[in-house]
């Protein structure tokens, strides 16, 4: 019988012992606290705590509008216990509590695909860094705007940038407290920024781990003029490094600016969204407001959160969309669909193909702008 409770303090050495043996963690004295940043599940079976998972408050940009978000991360499982549903069980759980704590989604960077694909969560989008040599960084065009190292007053407008750019940039994450501290980004050994008259106008954070690496979390910029002189100011470190560690974050510094090399190499991390609240997660998401009013009548399938199931009429009129009980049910979709319909990484045509629609429903692609590449930035 597996029992599941909120994690407490005196579950810490547990914790810290199931995290070791599943991911090779240093311990992590934060688990031994209560936080408002996160908050936790353990399980037990027969008596003894064996399973663990943690839920992070986040908020993922879509269509302009910060939607909270559980970001479900150090899912362990003791070796003996394995096989016997804890895994499972934490994960319903976490359903049942992101639901209550307002989280209409839940993000995750899955280990094992196929217990999160049971459970109704669905790839969507990754998180990408690419390795940029810095010949091609020195053939860019120059960028001529002043830099000047950052500073402690610069980081409210440090961050309203990032927020400028992220939301623009479905799938990012919004970085606000408690889970993040913005001011961590002082830690990093580079934090330099393009000034303007109204304001920044881009900014570069990055590391130098060791003689041979240069590692870049962050280059967000609001025009072509600062991007270039930041890409530049990358190049300068010809001679000491062959190539810069590139994350990226805005597609339009990789896609319009740099004009890469089809083969340089990558390191591409996907990540999975589940709908955890339908009803709620409509409600809250960005929408294009040129929608013209329409409604289309669903049937889900969704044994893991069954306040999803049923049947449903998707809802848009005067401009917003809501999402009703009812209809007839003409479409029909399993839960897995509904992260890739709502994140719109996937249109109903590929959906269908994959057994997780059927219907016909052109308005679902219409909504959500289908098909569109998702990003995040941060891993957890």
């Amino acid at each position: 019988m597996v029992t599941i409770r909120p994690y407490a303090p005196e579950h810490a050495d547990a914790v810290h012992r199931m995290r070791k043996l599943a991911f090779g963690s240093p311990r992590d004295d934060a688990w031994a606290a209560e936080s408002a940043a996160w908050r936790g599940f353990v399980a037990d079976v027969d008596g003894a705590t064996c399973g663990t998972l943690r839920i992070w408050a986040y908020h993922q940009f879509f269509g302009g509008r910060a939607v909270p978000a559980g970001g479900i991360a150090t899912v362990a499982v003791d070796p003996h216990a394995r096989g016997r549903g804890v895994a499972g069980a934490l994960l319903d759980a976490a359903l049942a509590g992101m639901r209550e704590a307002g989280q209409p989604l839940s993000i995750l960077f899955a280990a094992t695909p196929p217990l999160y694909r049971g459970r109704g969560w669905e790839q969507v989008g990754s998180t990408e860094r690419v390795q940029v040599p810095i010949s091609v960084l020195a053939a860019l065009p120059p960028g001529r705007a002043p830099v000047r190292r950052a500073t402690e007053a610069d980081l409210p407008a440090l961050h309203q940038l990032y927020l400028d750019v992220a939301s623009t940039v479905d799938g990012m994450l919004d970085r606000s407290e408690p889970a993040f501290q913005v001011s961590r980004i002082f830690e990093l050994d580079i934090v330099d920024v393009v000034s303007g008259d109204d304001g920044l106008r881009g900014y570069v954070a990055a590391s130098r781990p060791s003689a041979n690496d240069l590692t870049v979390w962050d280059l967000v910029v609001r025009d072509a003029e600062a991007a270039l002189t930041l890409l530049g100011r990358l190049s300068s470190w010809t001679g000491m490094v062959e190539v810069v560690s590139l994350r990226l974050v805005d597609p339009v510094v990789h896609d319009l600016l740099l004009g890469m090399p089809r083969d340089l190499p990558r390191v591409v991390e996907p990540f999975m969204l589940r709908v955890v609240d339908l009803a709620a997660a409509v409600e809250v998401r960005g929408w294009p407001d040129y929608l013209p009013d329409f409604a289309v009548d669903l049937e889900i399938t969704d044994e893991h959160a069954p306040w999803n199931a049923g049947g449903h009429r998707l809802v848009h009129e005067s401009g917003a969309m809501r999402l009703e009980p009812g209809g007839t049910g003409a479409v029909r979709l399993h839960a897995r669909a509904l992260g890739p319909w709502f994140a719109g990484t996937a249109t109903t045509d590929t959906l269908r193909r994959a057994g997780l629609l059927e219907g016909d429903a052109p308005m679902l692609d219409a909504a959500t702008t289908a098909p569109r590449q998702l990003r995040i930035a941060d891993n957890f």
